[in-house]
């Protein structure tokens, strides 16, 4: 079957939007934090993908929410589960710093990290030692 000049042009325009949208999530995130990725570090992103499930913390309470989490270029995309097709939200981590809890916060669970920027503070636990060491 052949294509027209113009579905040629359409479909080359639609996926240079898609390519130029996904190419723009990490420049503008560099931006707006005021950062930069090497490309020693982007080359190391794309070696160290990782998925499985954590417990995200809820604010001001001390319930845990189980996700499928993917961790992949230099952003976290949390999943109800590991078969959903879309994620529920995803988290840049570029800027972010990556620690223990201090006794300050309050978390009295074992293989918990925190994840901070600035006043943006998220703590994720782990179901094993191993998962919470990857």
């Amino acid at each position: 079957e052949q294509e027209s000049e113009d579905d040629i042009h359409s479909s080359r325009s639609s996926l240079d939007r898609q390519s130029h949208h996904r190419a723009n999530t990490t420049v503008h995130v560099c931006w707006y934090r005021n950062t930069s990725v090497s490309m020693a570090d982007h080359s190391a992103a794309v070696e160290n993908q990782l998925s499985g499930y954590l417990l995200r913390k809820f604010k001001n309470s001390n319930g845990w929410q189980k996700l499928w989490v993917v961790f992949t270029n230099f952003c976290l995309f949390f999943y109800k589960t590991h078969q959903d097709d879309y994620p529920l939200a995803s988290l840049p981590l570029l800027g972010y710093t990556v620690s223990c809890p201090v006794e300050a916060d309050g978390i009295q669970k074992d293989f918990v990290f925190k994840l901070q920027f600035k006043s943006h503070v998220y703590f994720f636990r782990a179901e094993s030692k191993y998962t919470f060491e990857r």
